[in-house]
């Protein structure tokens, strides 16, 4: 079954930028060049949220591991967090010294990295936003970075027309992937971690593996990639392009799968949700669209894969395996060895543990924001002290 639109989203006032789906899928968070963040509900008939405190175009989002936490990147050259629910609370950052084109969680939730058009990588805790290590080897715009999902690693791509792989732990760039004919928009690893793929102005995208720092398959399209995803299986990568396009490749045979139209003008941005049931895209048309995954639907059974790449035109590609660690659901005969409630009782305790991490996560924030209203405050009764002695100066003279 093909790919289905299920639902669209109308609220901003510009083009969408950045779209992201909260890890329950209840919730889907869009960033927009109108300033404003949109919180849109899954759920029919309930209403979406605008959340407003950026001074210029909001151009990456991203819910939290958790989804109690929403981390935005701006042309203002801040990053906020909010909590997403009707007050809409936020805490500031300045984070660059130029607009801040990308922000990413680390799997744990505990670190945030961030790029910008000033040219370096950042990483900071998610705890009071501390600063922690600046990444300085790009010479020009940094687009994109990401954490790897173990978190021991940071891929960046940049208007310089490479990809950067970094060690978060020496603060090294370990390679440079110097294949693109263009500006590398984004960048993504694969669920395993062993490789990551890039798409830019060069109208293609390549996977490379990051272990043994080759290029694993490229795929030349006919207009520029501006975002793309993974889904979780790894099997198979969503693409979205300014000819208005989403493509679904399929990593395993190495082959387009589907073009899928739907945005008029430009598609900005896409991401699978968490369970890869469904992915979401954004436009220059200012819509949010909702697919229905469908293609996927038996992606638990082992599957080789080629021993080949190929490119979207069906030739051959560079000749080597596809092995940068597709990883598929176990099977019923792999869970055979624990018992079902053994199995209950690990999903009870990683729901309470992922439930006290989020609580954590909403108590910090609220500290965070009790502490800069107070700041506020502080500076407002300095003001007022100050403009009283100017008054009594100006009576006493």
């Amino acid at each position: 079954e093909d790919p289905s639109l299920e639902k669209h989203f109308k609220g901003h006032r510009d083009a969408v930028t950045s779209v992201d789906f909260s890890r329950a899928k209840k919730q889907l968070v869009s960033g927009s060049m109108d300033s404003c963040l949109m919180i849109w509900s899954m759920k029919p008939q309930m209403r979406a949220y605008r959340f407003m405190g950026h001074k210029d175009a909001v151009l990456c989002v991203q819910f939290s591991p958790s989804g109690h936490l929403v981390a935005s990147a701006s042309r203002d050259k801040t990053v906020r967090l909010w909590v997403p629910s009707v007050k809409g609370d936020s805490t500031v950052f300045k984070a660059h010294t130029a607009t801040v084109r990308s922000v990413n969680f680390s799997s744990d939730g505990q670190s945030l990295v961030t790029a910008s058009d000033d040219k370096t990588i950042k990483v900071w805790t998610v705890h009071r936003q501390k600063f922690l290590f600046s990444l300085n080897q790009h010479i020009n715009w940094v687009r994109c970075a990401r954490f790897s999902p173990d978190g021991r690693l940071i891929v960046s791509s940049s208007d310089d027309k490479t990809v950067k792989l970094w060690d978060k732990t020496s603060r090294e760039c370990i390679h440079s992937f110097c294949e693109h004919g263009g500006f590398v928009n984004h960048v993504d690893f694969h669920p395993s971690g062993n490789c990551i793929a890039a798409g830019g102005t060069d109208n293609t995208v390549k996977l490379w593996d990051v272990r043994m720092n080759r290029l694993l398959q490229h795929y030349q399209g006919n207009s520029v990639v501006n975002s793309l995803s993974f889904h979780p299986s790894g099997n198979y990568l969503v693409t979205a392009s300014s000819d208005s396009t989403l493509k679904i490749l399929d990593l395993l045979e190495g082959r387009l799968l589907y073009t899928l139209h739907g945005h008029q003008g430009p598609a900005t941005c896409v991401a699978f949700s968490r369970d890869g049931d469904f992915f979401a895209s954004g436009g220059s048309d200012e819509q949010v669209m909702v697919w229905k995954t469908n293609f996927d639907a038996d992606y638990g059974d082992v599957v080789k894969p080629q021993k080949y790449g190929t490119s979207v035109d069906g030739t051959h590609g560079t000749g080597v395996e596809m092995d940068c660690g597709i990883h598929h659901r176990k099977t019923k005969s792999q869970d055979s060895g624990r018992t079902h409630e053994q199995q209950e009782e690990e999903t009870s305790l990683t729901n309470t543990l992922e439930h006290i991490m989020g609580q954590l996560d909403v108590l910090t924030q609220t500290v965070s924001i009790l502490e800069q209203r107070l700041t506020l405050t502080e500076d407002k009764l300095k003001e007022c002290l100050e403009n009283q002695q100017k008054i009594i100066q100006n009576r006493t003279n």
